[in-house]
């Protein structure tokens, strides 16, 4: 009898209409197990974990019609059914028909999916946790391809942070000539700055006698993986992980250094990288316990797995759902997690731009100038306390060390 109970527990383990490969926990245990994602073995929680991500999929591509492409269909048919190969190969043939930009364009309402599954399928365990974290509706933190985690990458974005006021060069001069308190400037201020380590930090003698600050930070330089400042890819990987990152104490150096008062009004405005770091500002308590941070605008920045120290801090996220960066915190289209309350999202569909094009601050600005979406009036009433006579307009060079 207990042979027959042996083998009935052994079939229950490893029979693909049972449980499938469980095997799990201790030495014998996690031999099997590897041996068995080596072999392809999937016990039943991956496999349902395989089949909800594909009805995630399939919810998304009902939203975003370029998912319907035959080859866009044919990839992540391979990827979920762990054909890796024949991923590769599909995916080549979407870039020789449409271009790397587009072909990015197209997958990336699913694209944490798709990684997800990728970790789940690889016969890699070590980078599992990103994949079981993102189908929860979790904060990722690891990487999803070697399964990272984030207490590693911050080796390489080590940097104290440091801020050095500078003059505006003739181009950054002009643009600021024509600030105001509107959103599409604030986006054509933030253009004007780059993404070679500027910020920019404004006071305002608002239209009620209070004096306020405004903060612009751009997004990430993509010339060099690091570079001596912190808008670089090492610092927006950590910016996703992490809040305490070398941008995040450049910016709060800036702060000290420009002399803004404690308990002064604060608003951030971020693109990408600045949007994330906007976002670790609000996450640092001794940056909300210092000053009044009374609004952080996101544009194109993935910061759905942040939350501010202060639930009193008006958080506003602007995406076009033909950006690929925003969904890179782990929430797309059909994700689990939905916007915190308190918080305002406004997002729309944008196809005149594909990536990396639909990323850039001068393509919101574009679209949020138009007349078809109410967003930039909706903002802008939010931001209606900033109103004023602009009394400085002071960049600083944010750097590593």
């Amino acid at each position: 009898m207990g042979f027959g109970a042996a083998v009935a527990a052994a079939r229950a383990l490893t029979n693909p209409a049972g449980l499938g490969l469980a095997a799990n926990g201790g030495l014998v245990g996690e031999t099997f197990r590897s041996l068995g994602a080596m072999a392809r073995r999937r016990p039943a929680c991956v496999a349902m974990a395989v089949d909800a991500f594909a009805l995630r999929i399939e919810a998304a591509a009902r939203e975003h019609p370029n998912l319907a492409d035959p080859l866009a269909r044919r990839l992540t048919a391979a990827v979920i059914g762990g054909r890796r190969v024949e991923a590769l190969r599909t995916a080549r043939k979407l870039v020789d028909l449409m271009g790397v930009t587009r072909t990015l364009t197209t997958v990336s309402p699913v694209i944490m999916e798709l990684l997800a599954l990728n970790g789940l399928l690889d016969e890699n365990p070590t980078n599992d946790s990103f994949a079981w974290v993102t189908l929860g509706g979790g904060v990722p933190t690891t990487e999803p391809f070697f399964g990272l985690p984030a207490g590693l990458i911050r080796h390489f974005n080590p940097g104290p942070g440091r801020a050095e006021r500078v003059a505006p060069d003739a181009m950054l001069a002009q643009v600021l000539t024509r600030s105001a308190n509107d959103i599409v400037s604030y986006l054509d201020d933030i253009s004007a700055l780059g993404n070679h380590g500027l910020a920019l930090l404004r006071r305002v003698a608002c239209a009620d006698g209070a004096t306020r600050h405004v903060l612009l930070l751009p997004g990430t330089s993509f010339g060099r993986v690091s570079n001596s400042t912190p808008q670089d890819l090492v610092g927006a990987f950590d910016g996703v992980l992490r809040t305490d990152t070398t941008y995040t104490r450049a910016v709060k150096n800036l702060l000290t250094r420009a002399g803004v008062p404690a308990g002064s009004e604060l608003l951030v405005v971020g693109h990408s990288l600045g949007g994330i770091t906007a976002m670790n500002l609000a996450c640092d308590l001794d940056v909300v316990t210092t000053y009044r941070l009374t609004h952080v605008v996101t544009v194109g920045s993935p910061i759905d797995n942040k939350r501010p120290v202060d639930p009193s801090v008006q958080i506003v996220s602007l995406v076009n759902k033909h950006d690929v960066i925003p969904g890179l915190d782990g929430r797309g289209p059909a994700a689990a997690r939905d916007v915190p309350d308190g918080w305002l999202e406004l997002t729309w569909l944008d196809e005149r731009y594909d990536y990396p094009l639909s990323h850039a601050p001068q393509a919101y600005a574009g679209t949020l100038s138009g007349d078809t979406l109410p967003h930039r009036g909706r903002v802008n009433d939010l931001l209606a306390a900033y109103e004023g006579e602009i009394v400085s307009n002071q960049p600083y060079q944010l750097l590593d060390k």
